[in-house]
Order: structure tokens, then sequence, then C-alpha cells
């Protein structure tokens, strides 16, 4: 029997209201002890808390979901007590005093919900996305994977695969053990089909992107103007501005949302062919590898230089003496902030084509993998004349599709997903 836990769900304290959660068998014993009775299941009822001294501890709303029909699975009770750290400490202190209870670990009430069937492995996925999502497009996108989304779609395509598998059994059943019938006529086609609609969600953009930012990487030879428009895009002085080439040794990176899309800017070493010592040189290669890796480069130095697709961009419009670029993408000053404000719409407008929707359920590297596990093994099915290796390529699809709702897992995984978690998720 799993022990019963209870943890604070909500912020730390001071604040206007703290909600303690209790889950497992014993949670009605706990609010008996506290609230005196249970309140009818999913109502709020005002109730006063006592120890077991018969203290009074706070007034506070309590709410009882008795099992199997609650978040976790379980019996569980929720008490919303005034935030203060005293009144918080106070139950804490009852809570722990009790045999049967122990303070919950990082996500395992989630872990409870997962390992009760209340969700499934992709929409606790999304919820752990949900929890650290920072702009608006990756909450709406983790909205989408927390809700079931992804999972229904999986179920439906899993769905479709039985559908096949029995053809292919009712085949294997009814055929002459010296001569196996032929697969439907449609069998193909409908194989096909799913084939199709698994390979559009791979080409979709995938969630690495929504999660680092897009990255953003100002490059050029020494003093171009690169960590001058780095701090003014990031409105900082994250760099050291200097007219000594060579100042910027090491690739500087930064986080920021531009109207609600990350992005990730990286500041780099000035390029140049013959540098002044081994540390520069070494900033010059980490630099070369940052533009490499980037999804768009914005090239300050001579036109043409630069790597294909990156942008041209002329700097210091505010220097009548300045370098000029025939076909510049932008004109800025990192001295005046003329030009900036173009430049980053025009960020935002590139970056949130190259993302997913709003709403768009986007990939992480695990289900890609299993959707493109099973894109394989269908696609070999659809190709199959013998029904016995079509049954084992459809078996196949279906393991890769229980693995990604979480119908099959391991141990390590699952502590790995959910140690993203609070305390009290």
């Amino acid at each position: 029997m799993p022990d019963t836990i209870f943890a604070l769900s909500s912020g730390g304290p001071p604040a206007a209201i703290a909600v303690i959660r209790i889950s497992g068998d014993a949670a009605g014993e706990a609010l008996e002890l506290l609230a005196g009775t249970r309140p009818q299941p999913r109502k709020a009822a005002l109730r006063s808390l006592k120890g077991s001294d018969g203290l009074l501890l706070d007034r506070a709303l309590v709410l009882w979901f008795p099992g199997p029909a609650s978040a976790t699975g379980e019996d569980l009770a929720e008490l919303h007590l005034h935030g203060g750290r005293a009144v918080v400490a106070s139950v804490e202190g009852v809570l722990a005093g009790m045999t049967k209870l122990r303070r919950a670990t990082p996500g395992e009430f989630t872990r409870r919900a997962f390992a009760n069937g209340r969700i499934d492995l992709a929409e606790a996925e999304g919820l752990a996305d949900l929890l650290e999502a920072e702009t608006e497009l990756q909450r709406r996108s983790a909205l989408a994977l927390a809700g079931g989304a992804l999972s229904r779609q999986v179920e439906d395509w899993r769905e479709r695969v039985l559908a096949l598998s029995a053809s292919v059994e009712a085949v294997l059943d009814f055929s002459d053990e010296d001569d196996v019938a032929a697969l439907p006529t449609d069998f193909g086609g409908r194989t096909g089909e799913l084939v199709a609609e698994i390979r559009a969600w791979l080409e979709r953009p995938r969630a690495g992107i929504l999660r680092e930012g897009f990255k953003v990487v100002l490059g050029g030879p020494p003093n171009a103007g690169k960590s001058s428009l780095f701090n003014m895009l990031l409105e900082s002085d994250a760099a050291i501005v200097s007219p000594l080439a060579g100042t910027t040794r090491d690739v500087l990176s930064r986080s920021v949302a531009i109207e609600g899309v990350p992005f990730q800017f990286f500041d780099t070493a000035g390029v140049r062919e013959n540098a002044s010592d081994p540390v520069e040189g070494e900033g010059i290669e980490r630099a070369q590898r940052a533009i490499g890796n980037a999804d768009l480069v914005l090239w300050l130095g001579p036109e043409g230089e630069g790597p294909g697709g990156a942008w041209e961009i002329e700097t210091r419009s505010d220097v009548e003496e300045r370098e000029r670029k025939a076909r510049p993408r932008h004109v800025v000053s990192a001295l005046t902030g003329e030009g900036v404000a173009p430049l980053l719409t025009d960020l935002a407008e590139t970056a949130r084509a190259a993302m997913p929707g709003p709403g768009e359920v986007a990939l992480n590297d695990r289900q890609g993998q299993l959707l493109d596990l099973a894109t394989r093994a269908l696609s070999d099915t659809a190709s199959q004349r013998d029904p016995l290796l079509a049954a084992e390529d459809l078996r196949s699809a279906r393991v890769a599709f229980d693995a990604l709702l979480g119908r099959t897992t391991t141990e390590d995984m699952l502590d790995a997903l959910f140690g993203r978690f609070c305390i009290g998720k």
C-alpha cells in the first residue's frame, strides 16, 4: 500500500493563500483529525483546523476528493489556508506527526496520477513543460500536450493499427497451412495513410526550439559592433564593449523573449585568420561552432563573407563614414537604437514561422524517436506480402505507440521526468 503523502502545493509563504495537498489512503483520516469531519465530496467547506491538542491552527477552506475520481486517482484532500509562514508550518507539523503520512518528493503527486491511469506519459511531459514555460508559445504548446492532444492522436493511430492486425490475423487463421492467403486489397492503402499522417507530425517543428529558444548568433570580424548590438538587443550590458580587437574571447549567450517568442542570442569572438594568441584562437573556433549550430546568423562583417542564409546587418548607422553594404537586411545603430525595433520585429516574425504554431503540439526527442520507429515499421508493413512478417511489423508499431504513452516504461526514465516537477506537484 503506497504511503499517504502531503506537501505545500502553492508558492512559498508568505502569500494570501497556501494550499496543502494530502493524497493516499490516510488522507480522509488526516482531514478528520484537522477539520473534525470530511465535507461533501468536491465541495469547499469552511472549517476550523485544530491540532491534536485541540488548539486552533487556522480557519480554512477544505475539500475532499474520494478516489479514484481525483487528480491522483487516490483519496485526496486539500487545505486552503491563510498563507503565513507560521500557519503553514503549524499545519505541516501536525501532518508530519501522523504515523501514516510523510512529506512528498518532487513530482510524486503527478507520478501517482500517471501510475493510477489518470494521465499518460505524454500528458505528464506536457505538464512538466507547462510548469517550465516562460513564453506564450511555450505555454500554449505545453497546454495542448498536457491536455491530451498528442495522446488522442496516438490512440487513434494505435486503434487503426489494431484493426490492421486483425485483418492480418484473419488471413492467418483462415488460410491453409501450405497456402497462405493474400492480405486484403486495401491493406497497403490503409497502412500508407497511417505512414503519411505520422510523417506529417514528424515534419513539424520540434519542442527543442521552443524550450531552448530560436538561436541567433552575431558573427563578424573584430570591432564589427557585435557586442554593442548584442547589448542593445538584450537591453543590458551583458557584453564588454571595447575598441580593442579581440576583446570578446568566448561565446556569450543570453535568453530573452521577444513578442512572446523565446530566443537565445550569442555574442561571439571576432572571426579573423591571424589570432593574437591561443586564447583568442580558441574563441574563434567556438564562434565558428556557434555559427554552425545557429538557427540564424546576423552577419556584421564584409558583405557576402558570412555563412549561407545569414542576414546582412549594416551597423553604426549614426556614423557617416561607416562601411556600407549594398543590400543589407537591416541598418542599425547600437548607439542610438536606430533600426533596432524593425530588426526585433523581423526576428520575432522569422522565429515564429520556424516554431510550432500557437497551441500546436511540438514533439520532444523521445516522442519523435518513437514515432519514427512506428513509421519505419509501418512502412515495412505496407510493402509486405507475407502476413507473418506484416503481423510482426504491426506489433513493432504498437510497441512504439505504447512506449510513447507510457504503457511500457523504465524507472530511470520516470525518475528523470518526474524529477523535473516541484514538490507538491
